[in-house]
């Protein structure tokens, strides 16, 4: 598995951050009914129940944001993955379909609150840290081009920064091509819950993803 590891200075900021990583491989593919069906089932019950207060004062959202802050980065302006996709939800329009392992990602994202990472292995160069961005430091998110990820919780290998809790970046997007899988789950609160999400998430690559060599580690 990919050796990965918490920068001290993001350590020190934030002594409750866990990770949750899983790595795998996959099989990628742009339709899978039986995953939207369950993604269906499940929003039909969410969006009912969700509003714009209730989602900022689950845990694992709001723990995010008190992290984001601590860290120096305004959480409204940057809204962390998981509060954007609950809202998007919230306000009846669903979620993006992208492909089978990006959208059980996002299945497990608003079925916990966790803000998850997901990202092709083949693509990622040596270990991964995870510290703050800097000032200027270039990333080129997913569908939103460059971004200001100073102040950000980002990870970063030795080709740089590829990956944050806001939008992860283009580098090391899931393609369809992509048949080695690495998701890692950002947890603000400690390790609570952060199991169970992770069996959920293994669960639902195993069942939609035909997952295996599977391995696991809470960082």
């Amino acid at each position: 598995m990919i050796n990965i590891l918490i920068e001290e200075e993001l350590k020190s900021t934030w002594p409750d951050l866990k990770l949750g990583a899983i790595q795998c491989d996959v099989e990628t593919q742009e339709d899978c009914p039986e995953l939207w069906k369950e993604i269906n089932e499940f929003i039909e019950r969410k969006e009912k129940e969700l509003d714009p207060e209730k989602i900022r004062q689950l845990p694992s959202v709001k723990s995010t944001k008190l992290g984001y802050r601590k860290i120096g980065k305004d959480p409204s302006r940057y809204r962390p993955s998981a509060e954007a996709l609950l809202r998007r939800v919230a306000s009846g329009k669903g979620l993006y379909k992208i492909n089978n392992v990006v959208d059980l990602l996002n299945l497990v994202s608003i079925d916990s609150g966790f803000s998850i990472g997901g990202y092709n292995a083949e693509k990622i160069n040596g270990e991964v840290q995870l510290g703050i961005g800097k000032k200027n430091e270039p990333y080129e998110g997913i569908g939103r081009g460059e971004l200001n990820i100073e102040f950000l919780p980002i990870f970063r290998d030795e080709l740089g920064a590829f990956g944050s809790p806001t939008s992860d970046s283009n580098r090391t997007a899931i393609t369809k091509n992509c048949t080695q899988f690495l998701m890692i789950i950002l947890s603000f609160q400690g390790d609570i819950d952060l199991q169970k999400t992770m069996n959920f998430a293994v669960s639902l690559l195993q069942k939609h993803a035909k997952a295996n060599n599977i391995e696991t580690q809470i960082i």
